[in-house]
């Protein structure tokens, strides 16, 4: 009987001179990110969104008051007036753009300044000491981060009218000196910048509360004090319903109110339009602003990414 007889197939080996080819995936390089088409036409969408306002009010602000209703919003009329706009802005009427500029400076400068030292105090105060209460506070906290400031303008109204405090500066820096989202950035961003560990330590060391505030804690907390600053103060340079409803006196305006009150001349019976004026003014407000935020953005932006990271 005969045997099956079994074929065995030899693998093939490759012959000497050849290198073997070996497939593998594509990885994606950790230091190169990925490219995204949409994600880029929307970020290019968003930037256009943003910058074409301000392209606008840049190239309006060279215009005269006719140049602004014979050209294109979009390009440079003939004749260049930027110059000419700002020194009509600071003189005109008697020069009341100083006193409004002035005017926000002291809102920012005292009510702004005020709610970021009330902030880091009351947000490191809430972060790192125990007492009865805690869970109430801060559900208090996040009760008025999520009401709006113009629900509670007339209530505020109605209470510093009985006090006899509206029409004065008082009515606008005493409730810009609460800021509930300034107060919650620093009680969280306090929990992550400041260990307990060096706390105990400084106080082992013999050194006080406020030492230990001034000398160990204060300069941890420097990017979250810029961020909360930040916000306080584009906050308040922006204010316009509060004081709308507090102040009567144009001496009293900021910025926001004055050059509102310049806008509406235009509407009122033998009142000269000043466009080129409000232009000009608005271009003059935002540059503190952008300053700002060009000068401190290193700061601010640590400040939003601590505790994004956990070692």
């Amino acid at each position: 009987m005969s045997s099956p007889v079994t074929t065995l197939t030899q693998p093939s080996v490759p012959s000497a001179g050849s290198t073997p080819r070996l497939r593998t995936p594509r990885r994606h390089s950790p230091g190169r990110p990925r490219r995204s088409v949409e994600l880029t036409v929307l970020t290019g969408l968003v930037l256009l969104y943003s910058l074409v306002p301000l392209a606008w009010l840049i190239i309006s602000a060279t215009k005269t008051q006719e140049g602004l209703a014979h050209s294109f919003g979009l390009w440079f009329n003939g004749d260049f007036a930027l110059w000419d706009n700002i020194r009509e802005t600071f003189t005109y009427s008697d020069g009341v753009f100083t006193r409004w500029l002035l005017n926000t400076v002291l809102y920012v400068v005292v009510g702004a300044g005020g709610a970021t030292l009330l902030a880091v105090l009351g947000g490191y105060a809430l972060a790192k000491f125990k007492f009865p209460g805690k869970r109430t506070v801060f559900a208090v906290v996040i009760g008025a981060v999520a009401v709006p400031g113009t629900a509670l303008a007339v209530p505020t109204f109605l209470m510093f009218s009985k006090m006899g405090l509206t029409d004065t500066p008082w009515s606008v820096i005493i409730p810009s000196l609460i800021s509930p989202f300034g107060l919650y950035l620093m009680w969280v961003f306090a929990s992550e910048a400041v260990p307990d560990e060096l706390l105990e330590a400084a106080r082992i060391d013999g050194a006080g509360e406020l030492r230990t505030f001034f000398q160990v804690v204060l300069p941890l907390l420097a990017p979250g004090i810029v961020t909360v600053s930040l916000f306080t103060m584009v906050a308040t340079w922006n204010n316009y319903f509060l004081p709308l409803i507090m102040l009567k006196d144009p001496d009293w305006y900021p910025l926001t109110l004055g050059l509102n009150s310049w806008n509406a001349q235009a509407a009122t019976a033998g009142g000269t339009p000043v466009f080129n004026l409000v232009i000009t003014g608005s271009l003059i407000t935002i540059l503190p602003l952008i300053a700002a935020f060009l000068l401190l953005q290193k700061y601010w932006q640590s400040g939003l990414a601590a505790g994004s990271v956990k070692e």
